[in-house]
């Protein structure tokens, strides 16, 4: 009678080095994951900072057409030409935003404002739009995106999410 040694894998060999394969693909997966969560984060708040920039040229003119304490009038006059008629911006009417976003004060980056302030790389999403707040008084803008991130619209918000 004859020996035969043969030689192979065993079951329980097979076994644990497919777990420890699915381990190491769990921890990819989710590593992956999280960073493609973060760069998407940081596209968003780049996007926004961009606009912002932009943005305070507009308010910085604004001020100076209004002068010191201007009337009504003068505001409106001022912001339609600044805001409309120079940046290309249109009063965001007819927007669906989340009811974080107070709409009927902010003006919306179209793609045509893009093109004009040299953004034009910048690509939006089915339902997205970029919406601009303008406090002339402050000179200062806050800039909204109505899709956010996690429930978070605003710039301002973004800036203090850790991720």
């Amino acid at each position: 009678m004859k020996i035969r040694n043969e030689k192979g894998i065993t079951l329980v060999a097979l076994a644990v080095t497919i777990i420890v394969l699915l381990i190491l693909a769990s921890i990819g997966f989710n590593y992956g994951r999280d960073t493609i969560k973060k760069a998407q984060l940081e596209e968003l708040r780049t996007n926004m900072l961009l606009i912002e920039a932009k943005a305070k040229e507009y308010v910085e003119e604004a001020n100076f057409k209004m002068g010191i304490s201007p009337d009504d009038a003068k505001k409106t006059e001022v912001r339609q030409e600044v805001y409309v008629d120079t940046a290309k911006l249109q009063p965001a009417t007819n927007i669906s935003a989340p009811s974080g976003i107070p709409v009927s004060d902010c003006y919306v980056v179209t793609q045509e404002t893009m093109d004009l302030w040299g953004l034009d790389d910048m690509e939006l999403e089915d339902g997205e739009n970029y919406l601009i707040k303008f406090d002339d008084t402050n000179a200062t803008v806050e800039i909204y995106n109505t899709l956010g991130y996690n429930g978070k619209y605003s710039l301002t918000d973004i800036d203090n999410l850790e991720v």
